[in-house]
């Protein structure tokens, strides 16, 4: 332990985690930012641009568990700038486009494989591995900065987007990206043991988790192994899976869309998911704070029951009063990813907190599959149909019974989970 009255290098370690995972957001919400000025350029159809971003959303997704492994294999340091190099070059290389593949390729696959390195299963190991106490807190600040980086990030791409061109839009992004790379080359660290120092929270002379030395591939595969014979982790993926189809692949991707079709203009639909954006930096913070405290399995009814309501009455805000859309900023922006820190502390209480990034990074998957498969799938009902209002009428539909699914994760009598923990 640091010394009483020393700040402990453990929140340094979760502040540049959290500038990581900001800069990593900006990058994820641009595709909503691009959709129509890729539209207008090269004519290409909002199904087809929907598929390089759901290709990015599932290789998001698909490198989390496998991210995880070589997190604890090579360390956290080396893990976080291979994946912001990676990014920095997809995102700048996209300027030079003229095909859809090329679309797919850089920002489906390079930015993809990039940015699901710096994914939630980032903020679950560092909260795993250097924290002993407040590790929903601190798992819910981490997530919150997906929050953060929207409001920071959606209405500057989208003014630069309006004025200066969709290409100006990938280099600022790519440009954020690289400045990330000596921030965490100087000050992230891997492990407390590197500097002489135990989890924050830690009793004296409690032993370390010692790095990983197998494959890590094989170290993720097992992990699914094992995760597939548990009933409460297909609960929770498939929960998660509604979550993911429910935020960044539905909203996060064509809210902004949605409101051009209804005569808003772009600027001002980026407007609207940056305040969903400072709601949703609340809400989820506080729900690290209550996943604490509270039943963890209570919390995820209330998240998902109040989404699927808030889905249910998106259509109908577009053509409400002047208060319609704010009102669902707000109630769905309070939870729009609150779901993760009760989720990340139901899988550690199930799997063990030493192999529950890995399990959670599986779990995560799930949600990016549900994302891609939303971001896609959404893109061609408005392709087919004109109209977003069965997209959003399913997605709520779909939240609604994830609230039921989690009422049964750890009912089985083989998989009975322990009462929460009080944050001490």
């Amino acid at each position: 332990m640091a010394r009483r009255g020393k700040l402990h290098y453990a929140w340094v370690v979760a502040g540049v985690t959290f500038l990581t995972l900001l800069a990593a957001a900006g990058v994820r919400a641009t595709p909503g930012v691009l959709i129509v000025p890729l539209e207008a350029e090269f004519g290409w159809s909002r199904a087809t641009i929907s598929f390089a971003v759901g290709v990015n959303i599932f290789l998001y997704g698909l490198i989390g568990p496998f991210a995880a492994a070589v997190m604890d294999r090579f360390g956290l340091r080396r893990t976080m700038l291979a994946a912001l190099a990676l990014i920095a070059a997809g995102v700048a290389l996209t300027p030079l486009m003229t095909q859809p593949w090329h679309l797919v390729l850089l920002w489906g696959v390079v930015v993809g494989a990039g940015s699901g390195t710096t994914a939630l299963v980032l903020g679950a190991t560092v909260a795993a591995r250097w924290f002993a106490v407040r590790r929903g807190l601190v798992m819910g600040v981490l997530t919150a900065s997906t929050a953060t980086g929207q409001l920071v990030f959606l209405p500057l791409l989208a003014s630069i987007a309006v004025n200066h061109g969709w290409r100006m839009v990938s280099l600022v992004v790519a440009g954020v990206a690289v400045a990330m790379i000596p921030v965490v080359a100087l000050l992230m660290r891997d492990r407390p043991a590197d500097i002489g120092l135990g989890p924050y929270g830690a009793e004296p002379g409690a032993m370390p988790a010692s790095a990983a030395h197998g494959n890590p591939a094989m170290t993720a595969l097992l992990a699914l192994r094992d995760g597939l014979r548990s009933r409460d982790f297909w609960l929770l993926a498939g929960s998660f899976f509604i979550c993911g189809a429910s935020t960044n692949g539905l909203i996060g991707t064509h809210l902004i869309p949605a409101c051009v079709d209804h005569g808003i203009p772009e600027v001002k639909g980026a407007a609207l998911l940056a305040a969903m954006g400072i709601f949703d930096f609340i809400g989820t913070t506080v729900s690290g704070w209550l996943s604490d405290r509270w039943s963890n399995r209570g919390l995820l009814v209330w998240y998902y029951g109040l989404r699927g309501l808030s889905l249910v009455y998106l259509p109908f805000a577009f053509g409400a009063s002047f208060y319609g859309l704010p009102l669902f900023a707000l109630f769905y922006g309070l939870d729009w990813i609150a779901t993760v820190p009760p989720t990340v502390r139901l899988t550690a209480q199930i799997f063990g907190a030493s192999r529950g990034p890995i399990m959670f990074g599986w779990i995560a998957a799930a949600h990016q599959l549900g994302a891609a498969i939303a971001a896609f799938g959404a893109g061609a009902l408005r392709s087919a149909l004109g109209t977003y209002l069965e997209a959003f009428m399913l997605a709520g539909l779909l939240c609604l019974g994830a609230a039921l699914m989690v009422l049964f994760i750890g009912r089985s009598e083989r998989e009975r989970l322990a009462a929460p923990t009080p944050a001490e």
